[in-house]
C-alpha cells in the first residue's frame, strides 16, 4: 500500500511542478477526494447506498469535488485544484488528469430507462479547466480537451479538442509528442480549424484584390494602334 501511495504521489508531482515534496501533495484536495471516493465506491458496490452518499457528501464539503460513489476511476487519477463534478456512470481510465471546474455530466435517457449516461475517459486523457464532457461519449486515449470546451460527441485517440461545440484542432508534432501537456492544449499558437479557414479566405481575397488592381491598370493603359492600321493610314495619306 505504501509503495502504491508513493507511486501515486510521484505521478502527481510529474504533472504538477508546484509541490516541493510528496508530503505537500498529501494536502491537495484532489488527492483527498480520490481517497474518499475509494471508500464510497466500495460502500456503493456493497449496496450500502446511504453510507456511500454520506461519505460522498463529506468529501464534497471538505474538498469541493463531487464524485458520485458509482463512478469507476482507474489508477493515478489526479484532480488539480478542484470544484469538479463526476457523474454516477462515468468511467475513468489510468493516468487521467482533470483541472478545476470540469464536469463529466450525464444526459437524461429519452426512453426513461437509466443506463450509461456519463462519459468514458480512456487512459492518459487531460481535461482542461472549465471543460464539460456530456453524455455517454468516449474520449480516446491520450486525448486532450481544452479549457471551456464542450464535448458532446466521441473524441478520437490522441485528438486535441477546443471550442463550443468541441472540434479537433491541429497540434505541432513537438507539442503532441510530449508526455504531459498542462491544461490539455499547447501554449504556443494554436491552429484552430475555423481560424485556419478564415486565414485561407483572407489569402484568397488578397490575391483577388491584387489581380483586380492589375486588370484596372491594364484597362487604364492607352492602347497603341497595331501595324495594319498604320499601313491603312499611310495609304490614305
Amino acid at each position: 500500500m505504501l509503495r502504491n501511495l508513493i507511486s501515486y504521489l510521484d505521478s502527481v508531482k510529474s504533472r504538477d511542478p508546484a509541490p516541493r515534496s510528496r508530503a505537500e501533495i498529501l494536502l491537495y484536495p484532489g488527492v483527498w477526494s480520490l481517497g474518499y471516493h475509494r471508500i464510497a465506491h466500495r460502500l456503493y458496490r456493497a449496496r450500502l447506498y446511504f453510507m456511500a452518499r454520506l461519505v460522498n457528501h463529506l468529501s464534497r464539503f471538505l474538498t469541493g469535488n463531487d464524485i458520485h460513489p458509482g463512478a469507476k476511476i482507474g489508477k493515478r487519477f489526479f484532480i488539480d485544484h478542484g470544484f469538479t463534478v463526476i457523474g454516477e456512470t462515468a468511467e475513468i481510465g489510468d493516468d487521467v488528469t482533470l483541472y478545476q471546474n470540469v464536469t463529466l455530466g450525464g444526459t437524461d435517457p429519452a426512453n426513461g430507462i437509466a443506463g450509461k449516461r456519463h462519459p468514458t475517459l480512456c487512459d492518459g486523457v487531460i481535461i482542461g479547466s472549465g471543460a464539460q464532457v456530456l453524455g455517454p461519449v468516449t474520449v480516446g486515449a491520450r486525448a486532450r480537451v481544452g479549457a471551456n470546451a464542450v464535448v458532446t460527441k466521441d473524441v478520437a485517440e490522441g485528438a486535441t479538442m477546443v471550442g463550443i461545440p468541441a472540434r479537433a484542432m491541429l497540434v505541432d508534432v513537438t507539442a503532441y509528442q510530449r508526455d504531459f501537456m498542462p491544461y490539455g492544449t499547447p501554449c504556443s499558437d494554436c491552429f484552430d480549424p475555423e481560424k485556419q479557414k478564415l486565414e485561407l479566405l483572407q489569402c484568397e481575397v488578397e490575391q483577388l484584390q491584387k489581380r483586380l488592381a492589375e486588370l484596372m491598370v491594364e484597362k487604364q493603359r492607352p492602347s497603341l494602334p497595331d501595324d495594319a492600321s498604320l499601313f491603312q493610314e499611310r495609304d490614305r495619306a
